[in-house]
Protein backbone atom coordinates (compact mmCIF):
# COMPACT_ATOMS: atom_id res chain seq x y z
CA UNK A 1 0.00 0.00 0.00
CA UNK A 2 1.09 3.46 -0.70
CA UNK A 3 1.32 6.56 1.49
CA UNK A 4 -1.65 7.76 0.59
CA UNK A 5 -5.40 6.37 0.09
CA UNK A 6 -6.70 6.31 -3.22
CA UNK A 7 -9.55 8.59 -2.25
CA UNK A 8 -7.06 10.96 -0.94
CA UNK A 9 -5.37 10.95 -3.99
CA UNK A 10 -8.63 11.46 -5.94
CA UNK A 11 -9.76 14.09 -4.30
CA UNK A 12 -6.36 16.08 -4.26
CA UNK A 13 -7.00 15.81 -8.37
CA UNK A 14 -10.92 16.19 -8.62
CA UNK A 15 -9.36 19.47 -6.85
CA UNK A 16 -6.71 20.44 -8.92
CA UNK A 17 -9.28 20.06 -11.63
CA UNK A 18 -11.63 22.19 -10.39
CA UNK A 19 -9.02 24.92 -9.16
CA UNK A 20 -7.66 25.17 -13.13
CA UNK A 21 -11.09 25.57 -14.00
CA UNK A 22 -11.45 28.19 -11.98
CA UNK A 23 -8.34 29.94 -12.97
CA UNK A 24 -8.36 29.24 -16.56
CA UNK A 25 -12.24 31.58 -16.56
CA UNK A 26 -11.12 34.04 -13.81
CA UNK A 27 -7.12 34.41 -15.26
CA UNK A 28 -6.27 34.18 -11.78
CA UNK A 29 -3.39 31.61 -11.16
CA UNK A 30 -2.72 32.12 -7.74
CA UNK A 31 -5.02 29.50 -6.42
CA UNK A 32 -3.95 26.49 -9.18
CA UNK A 33 0.23 27.50 -8.28
CA UNK A 34 -0.55 26.89 -4.65
CA UNK A 35 -1.61 24.04 -5.24
CA UNK A 36 2.13 22.44 -5.21
CA UNK A 37 4.79 22.10 -2.48
CA UNK A 38 7.15 25.06 -1.91
CA UNK A 39 9.61 22.93 -4.10
CA UNK A 40 7.71 21.50 -6.61
CA UNK A 41 9.14 20.44 -10.17
CA UNK A 42 6.86 21.68 -12.99
CA UNK A 43 8.52 20.23 -16.37
CA UNK A 44 7.01 21.87 -19.89
CA UNK A 45 8.36 20.33 -22.53
CA UNK A 46 8.01 23.98 -24.92
CA UNK A 47 8.97 26.28 -21.84
CA UNK A 48 11.24 24.59 -19.79
CA UNK A 49 11.59 23.17 -16.35
CA UNK A 50 10.64 25.34 -13.00
CA UNK A 51 11.53 24.94 -9.51
CA UNK A 52 9.48 26.01 -6.48
CA UNK A 53 6.26 27.12 -6.12
CA UNK A 54 6.29 30.97 -6.69
CA UNK A 55 8.82 29.79 -9.84
CA UNK A 56 5.59 27.58 -11.06
CA UNK A 57 3.00 31.15 -10.38
CA UNK A 58 5.62 33.15 -12.18
CA UNK A 59 5.58 31.06 -15.41
CA UNK A 60 1.41 30.06 -15.48
CA UNK A 61 0.67 34.03 -14.47
CA UNK A 62 2.65 35.26 -17.68
CA UNK A 63 2.14 32.15 -19.89
CA UNK A 64 -1.68 32.10 -19.60
CA UNK A 65 -2.71 35.58 -19.50
CA UNK A 66 -0.67 36.46 -22.27
CA UNK A 67 -2.69 35.87 -25.84
CA UNK A 68 -3.39 32.94 -27.27
CA UNK A 69 -3.30 31.57 -23.66
CA UNK A 70 -5.49 33.60 -21.82
CA UNK A 71 -8.33 32.19 -24.62
CA UNK A 72 -7.15 28.34 -23.36
CA UNK A 73 -10.06 28.46 -20.62
CA UNK A 74 -10.82 25.20 -20.12
CA UNK A 75 -8.96 21.76 -19.47
CA UNK A 76 -11.34 18.71 -19.11
CA UNK A 77 -9.96 15.10 -18.28
CA UNK A 78 -10.97 13.09 -20.71
CA UNK A 79 -9.14 9.97 -18.68
CA UNK A 80 -6.81 9.32 -15.78
CA UNK A 81 -5.05 6.26 -13.87
CA UNK A 82 -4.01 6.69 -10.46
CA UNK A 83 -0.71 4.44 -9.31
CA UNK A 84 -1.31 4.24 -5.43
CA UNK A 85 1.75 2.77 -4.71
CA UNK A 86 3.29 5.87 -6.29
CA UNK A 87 0.88 8.28 -5.08
CA UNK A 88 0.80 9.39 -8.90
CA UNK A 89 -1.51 10.35 -11.01
CA UNK A 90 -1.36 10.08 -14.96
CA UNK A 91 -3.98 11.73 -17.38
CA UNK A 92 -4.92 13.06 -20.77
CA UNK A 93 -6.44 16.58 -20.44
CA UNK A 94 -7.65 18.54 -23.05
CA UNK A 95 -6.55 22.58 -23.13
CA UNK A 96 -9.63 23.91 -25.16
CA UNK A 97 -10.00 28.10 -26.35
CA UNK A 98 -13.00 29.82 -25.16
CA UNK A 99 -15.56 29.55 -28.41
CA UNK A 100 -14.48 31.77 -31.29
CA UNK A 101 -17.91 33.21 -31.81
CA UNK A 102 -19.11 30.78 -34.25
CA UNK A 103 -20.15 27.06 -31.66
CA UNK A 104 -16.84 25.65 -33.09
CA UNK A 105 -15.13 23.51 -30.72
CA UNK A 106 -11.06 23.93 -30.31
CA UNK A 107 -8.93 22.00 -28.46
CA UNK A 108 -5.55 19.90 -28.37
CA UNK A 109 -4.51 17.67 -25.57
CA UNK A 110 -1.59 16.84 -23.38
CA UNK A 111 -0.37 14.19 -21.34
CA UNK A 112 -0.02 14.68 -17.84
CA UNK A 113 1.96 13.52 -14.73
CA UNK A 114 1.53 14.50 -11.44
CA UNK A 115 2.86 13.32 -8.10
CA UNK A 116 1.36 13.80 -5.14
CA UNK A 117 2.72 14.98 -1.62
CA UNK A 118 -0.07 15.06 0.63
CA UNK A 119 -1.98 17.85 1.76
CA UNK A 120 -3.42 18.40 -1.10
CA UNK A 121 -0.10 19.07 -2.47
CA UNK A 122 1.87 18.25 -5.53
CA UNK A 123 5.14 17.95 -5.58
CA UNK A 124 5.78 17.19 -9.58
CA UNK A 125 3.94 17.84 -12.71
CA UNK A 126 4.99 16.85 -15.99
CA UNK A 127 3.62 18.32 -19.38
CA UNK A 128 3.92 16.40 -22.09
CA UNK A 129 2.13 17.43 -25.65
CA UNK A 130 3.63 18.27 -29.52
CA UNK A 131 3.83 21.86 -29.51
CA UNK A 132 3.07 21.85 -33.19
CA UNK A 133 0.07 20.29 -32.42
CA UNK A 134 -1.26 23.09 -30.60
CA UNK A 135 0.03 25.63 -32.96
CA UNK A 136 -1.95 24.13 -35.66
CA UNK A 137 -5.12 24.28 -33.33
CA UNK A 138 -4.74 28.36 -32.40
CA UNK A 139 -4.01 29.03 -36.01
CA UNK A 140 -6.91 27.32 -36.55
CA UNK A 141 -9.26 28.84 -34.17
CA UNK A 142 -7.63 31.89 -34.85
CA UNK A 143 -8.82 32.06 -37.87
CA UNK A 144 -12.75 31.87 -36.98
CA UNK A 145 -12.50 34.40 -34.23
CA UNK A 146 -11.03 36.43 -37.37
CA UNK A 147 -13.86 35.20 -39.48
CA UNK A 148 -16.40 35.65 -36.45
CA UNK A 149 -15.61 39.56 -36.14
CA UNK A 150 -16.25 40.14 -40.33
Amino acid sequence: MGKWSRAEIEEAFDHYQKTALTAGTSGDWRPWADLFTEDATYVEHLFGTFGGREAIYNWIKKTMTSPPNDQMTFFPIEWYIIDEERGWVVCQVWNRMRDPGDGSLHQEYNFTLLKYAGDMKWSYEEDIYNPNHFGKMVQKWQKRVDAART
